[in-house]
């Protein structure tokens, strides 16, 4: 994001948000600066356990799901955590060629040794859609075998070796966990994840090859209160009301993995590890998820906060949502919560 943009959206915005952010804590927002962002559509807080602030925008209702994009990855790592724990996966450093033998024929010797943990780091090396193309994921969707195609495609680089951000790529978790548990990814989803979390509104549409998709393509869509949920998991040392949705195991290492990548984007310097980013914000440590146009699921274990935001994802527009997010809103949020104004 180029500094120009950070600074006008700063000086129009941060200052007003700061004062007006905690006002009104639930239902619709007609008179904060926020309500005068078209792609906003629902921003929720929760600190201590407590929704604090709850209000959606552009005529948007609390009923309504929205569409997360890549989201979905973090949901997906959480369902990949899951399974490791029931004992359907071994774990994070099982080698591709578990789930998929035939690439121990393929001529290229370097996919026998691709990992789980290389796949969910975005360095598997695998086949990736062209997103500097407008039709690259249009194109990659067209495909009526595109978790077999990615598998089939030849590197782009060798595995481990480089953080390349890849759909495609995160797709075949989808086939890994379908494989795995032999349940589709929203059946084991609804029982082991979004039910016990008492999450069920929500859609979820399959890929042409038949799998639900964890890349964040055809992506699932929630409400944004029920991310927070989701997100609570990540304090709660992976429960939920008393019961143990996630095992402790899975969320340390979520919240400390042991091999990270930086990230191009985001909020800035961040680290990417099994489809989380993770940054330090003001000297809190912070890990978070990110959709295409603005989608956000942060979490800061210091103070107990989990917040969600949701926005249109027009491509036009959608990396100065982003930019906005993190260059104003949330530091104008953040200084609330830090002058007690969400305490009241």
């Amino acid at each position: 994001m180029k500094k120009y943009l950070g600074l006008a959206l700063l000086g129009i915005m941060a200052g007003p948000l700061s004062a007006q952010v905690a006002r009104t804590p639930a239902g619709a927002d007609t008179a904060s600066p926020l309500s005068k962002i078209p792609s906003l559509y629902c921003i929720v807080l929760s600190l201590h356990d407590t929704i604090r602030y709850d209000r959606h925008f552009n005529g948007t209702q609390p009923g309504d799901v929205f569409d997360d994009q890549s989201l979905t990855k973090s949901i997906g790592s959480l369902l990949i955590g899951i399974a490791i724990d029931k004992g359907m996966i071994s774990g994070v450093d099982e080698k591709l060629t578990h789930w998929f033998p035939g690439l121990k024929n393929d001529p290229d010797k370097r996919k026998q040794d691709i990992t789980l943990r290389e796949v969910m780091n975005q360095a598997s090396g695998l086949y990736h859609e062209n997103l500097q193309s407008p039709t690259g994921i249009p194109d990659f969707l067209a495909i009526p075998d595109a978790g077999e195609y990615v598998l089939a495609a030849p590197l782009v680089t060798t595995p481990g070796s480089q953080f390349h951000y890849n759909n495609a790529g995160t797709h075949v978790l989808s086939l890994i966990l379908t494989k795995a548990t032999g349940m589709d990814v929203r059946s084991f989803a609804t029982q082991y994840l979004f039910g016990p979390l008492g999450i069920s509104t929500f859609e979820w549409e399959k890929m042409k090859d038949g799998y639900y998709d964890l890349a964040g393509l055809q992506n699932v869509r929630l409400r944004t209160a029920d991310l927070i949920r989701i997100g609570s998991l990540l304090l709660q040392e992976g429960r939920y009301e008393g019961k143990q949705i996630v095992s402790k195991r899975w969320i340390d290492l979520t919240l400390q993995p042991d091999l990270v990548y930086d990230s191009p984007w985001g909020f800035m310097p961040s680290k990417y590890a099994l489809c989380w980013y993770h940054t330090s914000f003001r000297g809190n440590e912070m890990i978070y998820g990110m959709g295409w146009g603005g989608q956000f699921l942060i979490v800061i274990p210091a103070l107990q906060l989990v917040m969600a935001v949701n926005q249109s994802h027009e491509d036009a527009k959608a990396p100065r949502q982003s930019g906005l997010f993190t260059e104003a809103i949330f530091p104008a949020f953040y200084e609330a919560i830090q002058e007690g104004k969400f305490n009241k």
